[in-house]
């Protein structure tokens, strides 16, 4: 389909629902006029693209009317695609449209999107941020091991083993400033410790090695 066909099956939808309607005004590819309300705006396109979202975006500081229209596709792809897109409009205020033969179909309509706030997920963040020491990464760093705060915690707990010998996770804990060695201990995640007797753990030898290396 070309973006002129998306137009009168646009066009009949709005006409429908009682908007007197007309194309290409101003920059506007579709504007419809209800009554004494704001107008309404769609922009129309062959496919979803960023140039399409960012022209909706634009569209936005005309009214808060604003949807994007376009050709319905038919695989399982689309089908992904069309809530991926979904979510992306939601987010950004705007309103979709796919057309299919003569028919359009509004899958969303266009509200002001106010994100909901994740408690956790920001504790979470802010418990990391406080816990990591210094700043080890380089912001927007790919396919590179990060260094986490239990990362760290585990480092300083295995030079510290490597210094002092075997000890029990509370020495640990006070001595190094690690609050989950029990935990780090105990679930061995970088395969460095071992337990040598209850409560009493220590590096591996093979980590020993490496470390005195």
């Amino acid at each position: 389909m070309k973006e002129t066909d998306l137009y009168q099956p646009v066009k009949d939808l709005l006409e429908g629902q009682g908007y007197v309607v007309k194309g290409e005004v101003g920059k506007c590819d579709v504007v419809g006029v209800r009554g004494e309300e704001p107008p309404l705006i769609v922009e129309l396109k062959t496919g979803v693209t960023i140039s399409l979202i960012l022209q909706g975006i634009d569209r936005l500081t005309i009214t808060d009317t604003v949807y994007i229209a376009v050709p319905r596709g038919k695989t399982k792809v689309w089908r992904k695609t069309l809530r991926d897109t979904l979510k992306l409009c939601k987010r950004v205020g705007l309103g979709f449209i796919s057309v299919v033969g003569n028919t359009a179909e509004v899958h969303l309509d266009p509200v002001p999107y106010q994100p909901r706030k994740i408690k956790r997920r920001q504790k979470a963040l802010l418990k990391e941020f406080i816990a990591r020491k210094g700043d080890p990464n380089t912001g927007g760093s790919t396919k590179t091991k990060l260094m986490t705060a239990y990362r760290q915690e585990a480092i300083r707990i295995a030079e510290h083993l490597l210094e002092h010998g075997e000890m029990a996770p509370a020495k640990l804990k006070k001595e190094v400033d690690a609050p989950k060695a029990g935990d780090i201990l105990r679930s061995n995640h970088y395969g460095w410790f071992m337990k040598v007797e209850k409560g009493i753990y220590d590096l591996t030898p093979e980590h020993r090695e490496v470390l005195e290396d």
